[in-house]
């Protein structure tokens, strides 16, 4: 009889670890969701028809690549379309510099403390190389701009603002939409992300 009451509350252990994994996959799906849906929404002040011909005037090139790592998000030139490259490379960069720089060679070695304020450090540098590139980007859509195609429908300053936030903020929901998919989803967010990519 013992026996058989084990058996049971075994199986409703499992159970219960069958629920809690079926939520993390739901979250995970959702999340995804979210992604996809977020890397059609086009930046603002964007022609997206002329987008796409500039696109397909560059298949083949390193602009493609880079278009692959965001899920096509950079060729429709969406809020989402820096990716998460900018936390990608502050990551690597910061990684690099906790073997190089004695305050933060420090900060490794103090456990938990010391990985929450390096953490914190890659989101600042993060948001620091996302500005850049998303001026460059910005910048760089302006100067699409001819005589025959209007690719931004109101170049100047408005234009550089708008597109600099946007890009800034799709990159950091895009992080912390990484981190949520680590914490309440299965596996590692970011990785998760630019596989959905």
């Amino acid at each position: 009889m013992a026996r058989k009451s084990e058996n049971i509350s075994s199986g409703l252990g499992g159970l219960a670890k069958s629920g809690e994994i079926r939520q993390r996959i739901f979250f995970v799906i959702f999340a995804l969701i979210i992604f996809r849906l977020g890397s059609f929404i086009t930046l603002p002040g964007i022609d997206p028809s002329i987008m796409k011909i500039i696109f397909d005037q560059q298949r083949g090139s390193i602009l493609d690549m880079f278009n692959m790592f965001s899920g096509g998000s950079l060729s429709r030139m969406s809020i989402f379309a820096l990716g998460v490259m900018p936390y990608i490379s502050a990551a690597i960069i910061m990684q690099m510099m906790t073997h190089i720089s004695a305050p933060l060679i420090q900060l490794r070695k103090e456990g938990e403390r010391g990985r929450k304020k390096i953490t914190k450090y890659t989101r600042n540098f993060t948001v620091l190389l996302a500005t850049l590139q998303s001026f460059g980007v910005a910048n760089a859509l302006q100067n699409q701009n001819t005589s025959t195609t209007t690719l931004v429908l109101d170049p100047g300053v408005n234009f550089l603002l708008i597109s600099v936030i946007t890009l800034v903020t799709g990159t950091m929901f895009l992080v912390w939409l990484g981190e949520q998919i680590t914490e309440r989803g299965i596996g590692n967010g970011i990785s998760i992300i630019i596989f959905a990519g």
